[in-house]
């Protein structure tokens, strides 16, 4: 059954700081060390899931999921797993980018799998958030001086328009072997990207005060 909230999901890596916090009807996760990082935030999550290698310990006094090491799942993709099956459809993730590249990876290859599964996720790091998106259209806003970038992460992604940027696609094709995507810019207003057949991650800046650094 779909959940009405949101799942908030977070991992060991840099949460920086929050633009909103969970509400009563929001569900909240702690991937492995993802726990310091919820107690650093002053919130309580409702599950803790993973292997706990990264923590060291298994967390006590709130409810707890350990899997082994050897596992095929990272502990951020074991935790978007439930949540899909608890019925969330909205998933906000923080802490999976600013380590190991290799898990950053995994996360953005995180958000397919979501989207795949007819669930919405969102990974925030300081100053971006990402998404994917298949087969369709997503209207994104950042300040007028902020960037964005769209990337294919597997097979060709075919019929990619970009609208209301300073940049334009008209039809394009990405490939994981060439950025065609990276480092566009927003105008005045939201910016609209769409693919006909494929599968696109995106990214964009969400903060005006990071903006204006670059």
């Amino acid at each position: 059954m779909e959940k009405r909230g949101t799942c908030w999901i977070f991992g060991a890596g840099e949460c920086g700081e929050l633009t909103a916090r969970p509400g009563l009807e929001d569900f909240v996760i702690a991937a492995d060390g993802g726990l310091l990082a919820c107690r650093a935030l002053g919130i309580e999550p409702d599950l803790a899931a993973g292997d706990f290698d990264s923590l060291g310990f298994e967390p006590q006094g709130l409810p707890t999921l350990r899997v082994p090491v050897a596992k095929d799942e990272t502990d951020m993709l074991l935790c978007v797993r439930l949540a899909i099956e608890r019925g969330y459809r909205t998933l906000r993730l923080y802490g999976g980018t600013g380590g190991r590249l290799d898990h950053t990876l995994a996360n953005l290859q995180t958000l397919v799998y979501a989207a795949r599964r007819g669930a919405s996720a969102y990974l925030y790091d300081a100053d971006f958030v990402y998404t994917a998106l298949i087969d369709g259209e997503l209207e994104i806003s950042g300040p007028a001086d902020g960037i964005f970038s769209v990337f294919c992460l597997g097979a060709p992604a075919q019929g990619v328009y970009e609208r209301g940027s300073l940049y334009t696609l008209d039809g394009a094709t990405l490939d994981c072997g060439f950025p065609l995507g990276v480092s566009n810019h927003f105008l005045d207003g939201p910016a609209r990207i769409s693919v006909r057949r494929g599968e696109l991650v995106v990214g964009w800046q969400y903060r005006r005060e990071k903006a204006k650094k670059l």
